[in-house]
């Protein structure tokens, strides 16, 4: 780890950041995920050269079945792993530094279940609907996740703390979880909500990614732009307000960030957890506690992580997968559990 360490200035505030990791993973971090969309199109249960690789993106024909796996499989597949990790870490940076809560992420405060439960309704009820609708009773579902986990978890005497808030999401995931299964066992739809329940992106089509792509993409940019205001934040509602920020609008423009790219994601990975928790407190650790680096870090950063954890659950036992969910579970739970015991005092 490199130990250099410079000082951005923010008025009447210092804030330590380290800027040539930060920059090392904002010049290296594109170039690292050009290298794995490579290695992860051309390994699989079948091996493809990387000059049919080639072809198939530059001079497609479609009468080889090599450019059609990577085509229409494997390419969007990928694609869709990159912005779903992005989407989920800068998901959860925002929220850990809006909230100061290290504990906060997507899948832990109930907006993935959220999601889920409205896909399960949407499925049951309006089985033809396509996906630029999924996407927006996606989104719907983690705002009622939002609001019901935040008002449960304000009912206390006290008002919100860490735990109370994950207690909250928790209660109210397994509530989600338990309504979804009920839908799905009254409406036989168990098989089409699978996929969604073990998460993965093996069925990222193109169709999904053309709508998906400019909202993660705007949204990532959205956050981009507040990175400032959500430093201030991060360090108090009285500071931040001390310094002329306008922290109920902050709060109010980052919530609809998150619930975009939390809606995005779930919509068509599933309720995957743990990726908005680990990677904004790995880029913390690197690139200091300033957004402005934390939160394309995180993007780049959360992007390979999910890339990464597709490729390894399709190459443990090919052809049959092993859902993403689990193997970032692996990491994601003890991870927990350190932050929860090292915060205790906290809580």
């Amino acid at each position: 780890m490199m130990k250099e360490e410079a000082v951005t200035a923010v008025p009447q505030l210092k804030i330590k950041t380290k800027p040539l990791p930060a920059t090392l993973i904002l010049l290296l971090g594109p170039v690292a995920i050009v290298l794995s969309i490579i290695v992860a199109v051309s390994y699989g249960a079948a091996t493809i050269s990387f000059a049919d690789v080639w072809q198939a993106i530059t001079n497609f024909d479609a009468s080889v079945h090599d450019q059609q796996v990577i085509r229409e499989l494997r390419l969007p597949r990928v694609l869709g792993a990159l912005l779903v990790g992005a989407s989920f870490a800068v998901a959860g940076a925002i929220m850990q530094g809006m909230t100061r809560n290290p504990l906060a992420d997507s899948g832990l405060l109930g907006l993935n279940a959220g999601a889920v439960l409205a896909m399960a309704i949407c499925f049951a009820l309006f089985p033809q609907t396509p996906y630029s609708l999924l996407l927006l009773f996606s989104f719907l579902g983690a705002t009622g996740g939002a609001f019901l986990v935040f008002g449960v978890g304000s009912m206390a005497k006290g008002g919100l703390t860490p735990l109370r808030l994950v207690l909250a999401g928790a209660a109210v995931s397994a509530l989600f979880g338990a309504l979804s299964e009920g839908i799905a066992l009254h409406f036989r739809i168990g098989q089409d909500l699978a996929f969604w329940y073990a998460g993965g992106v093996s069925g990222t089509r193109w169709s999904q990614l053309f709508i998906m792509m400019p909202v993660v993409i705007f949204a990532v940019l959205g956050a981009i732009a507040l990175s400032k205001s959500i430093t201030l934040l991060s360090l108090g509602d009285d500071i931040a307000t001390g310094l002329g920020q306008k922290t109920a609008r902050i709060k109010l423009f980052g919530m609809l960030l998150v619930l975009v790219l939390a809606g995005s994601a779930v919509s068509v990975v599933g309720p995957v957890g743990f990726v908005g928790l680990i990677i904004p407190h790995l880029t913390r650790y690197i690139v200091g506690v300033d957004y402005r680096y934390i939160i394309p870090c995180s993007a780049i950063l959360g992007a390979l992580l999910v890339l990464w954890a597709d490729f390894i659950a399709r190459m443990i036992n090919p052809p049959y997968e092993t859902p993403i969910g689990a193997l970032i579970a692996l990491i994601g739970v003890p991870f927990f559990l350190y932050l929860a015991r090292k915060e205790g005092r906290a809580l």
